[in-house]
């Protein structure tokens, strides 16, 4: 079956060039004999994903759909991690990325299932974002529970997980209290993994920072924790907790400078200094005050401290000792970049600079197998793109229903399943087939 032209165009870059989205775009055009990933895709019949050959697809859980503790599955399916669950479960934490005023919140029209809640665990009552919780039976493949477990809350776009088995969600909105708005936001908030239905306490981590949250990265070795900004201009910030482990308890927050480079833009686009793929620079740390910002202006006195900017930094995660992030907007044609951060030296990882590779790349995870899965977040058909430890991409899959965003792809932990959404309609999807060990 024919996919789309930009899978033609996909297909003809690996063909001629190896895959051109590497590194450099410069691979020796013998390797696309061995080309990285799981082959062509598949159109899907139903028109939902299109997948490599003997892989398959399960739809859980879908927007407005009436869950176990009465309120209804949110909409904007966005960032989400897995946890081991008991008795070999999948345990799925899930943002919805909405405000007070856009598409279906969990409480119905004009709030009517708010009493089934204990509703002061609700960090703002006219938020209907927050985060979901899904049990996944594992090796049944379906869906057991899901249930809402954090509400009030603004946009929440991605996150990340934590060694000690919770999910930090990110408020990428930073309206003042005033209005409809009762509090502030713009923060993080931390989200047991638990497979009992329940509301976690909406409290903001406030040593996290307020500002335009997209998503958070823990060092499981030092519990550093990273945190993106999706701002052309925003801050790559690192956050070291008083207790390693205890995010509540305060810390120091801080943000990337390139040593030699006071203020560095990152983005590549041509008006600046350009930061050379594969070849890494050394970094350092620059306090900050003021951290809850209310002004929303954090990323501007930090590059006048020497800060480096990043072109909208979005997804992150921890893997491989490493820390990897997606800037959405960066490279000279602003269409995206991946980028490594292990110790104290930062690798511009991935930069195409061609759509038909890769665009606009945003939730990222590690697979079990060691390559990055990106989720694309661009104007065309969406995909999600592997990444091999030598840079090389692939096509993994590909939304069939419309142009609506990939986000929250992650594996189960026993690294059979990997689980994805399609932000609109409002679709998460259990994929399994023959991973690579």
């Amino acid at each position: 079956m024919s996919l789309s032209r930009r899978h033609f165009l996909r297909s003809a870059a690996a063909v001629s060039a190896g895959f051109l989205g590497l590194r450099a775009l410069h691979l020796d055009p013998l390797h696309a004999q061995d080309a990285p990933g799981y082959g062509d895709l598949v159109a899907d019949p139903k028109k939902v994903i299109s997948l490599p050959k003997d892989f398959t697809y399960a739809i859980l859980s879908r927007t407005g759909e009436t869950m176990d503790d009465g309120l209804l599955v949110p909409a904007a399916h966005d960032g989400m991690a897995a946890f081991p669950g008991p008795e070999g479960r999948t345990l799925l934490v899930r943002n919805h990325e909405l405000t007070a005023e856009s598409g279906v919140g969990p409480f119905g029209a004009k709030g009517a299932l708010l009493e089934k809640i204990e509703a002061d665990r609700l960090y703002d009552p006219s938020g209907c974002g927050g985060t979901t919780t899904l049990v996944f039976d594992t090796k049944a493949g379906r869906l057991e529970k899901h249930f809402l477990s954090l509400g009030g809350t603004y946009r929440n776009c991605a996150g990340g997980p934590t060694p000690w088995g919770s999910w930090i969600t990110c408020e990428e909105n930073t309206t003042r209290a005033g209005g409809r708005a009762q509090k502030d936001h713009g923060w993080c908030f931390e989200v047991p993994a638990s497979a009992a239905p329940g509301l976690a306490r909406a409290t903001p981590l406030a040593g996290l920072g307020r500002f335009n949250h997209e998503a958070a990265a823990v060092d499981a070795k030092t519990g550093h924790v990273y945190l993106t900004e999706d701002q052309r201009d925003g801050l790559l910030y690192r956050f070291t907790p008083d207790r390693k482990g205890d995010l509540a308890a305060g810390g120091k927050l801080q943000a990337l400078a390139i040593k030699g480079r006071p203020g560095a833009d990152t983005s590549n686009d041509g008006k600046g200094e350009t930061i050379a793929v594969g070849k890494p620079v050394d970094v350092e740390w620059v306090d900050l005050d003021g951290i809850d910002a209310p002004k929303d202006d954090l990323r501007k006195r930090g590059r006048e401290k020497g800060a480096a900017t990043f072109a909208r930094g979005e997804g992150m995660w921890y893997g491989r000792d490493a820390v990897y992030f997606c800037c959405t907007s960066g490279g000279a044609r602003d269409k995206g970049q991946v980028w490594r951060l292990a110790g104290d030296r930062l690798e511009l990882f991935v930069e195409p600079n061609d759509a038909a590779v890769l665009e606009n790349c945003d939730n990222i995870t590690v697979a079990p197998w060691g390559d990055l899965v990106l989720c694309e977040d661009g104007p065309g058909r969406n995909a999600l793109v592997g990444v091999t430890p030598a840079g090389r991409l692939y096509r993994l899959a590909e939304n069939a229903m419309n142009t609506s965003e990939f986000a929250g792809a992650c594996f189960s932990p026993d690294g059979t399943t990997l689980f994805v959404n399609i932000q609109t309609p409002g679709l998460t999807i259990a994929i399994t087939g023959p991973w690579k060990k």
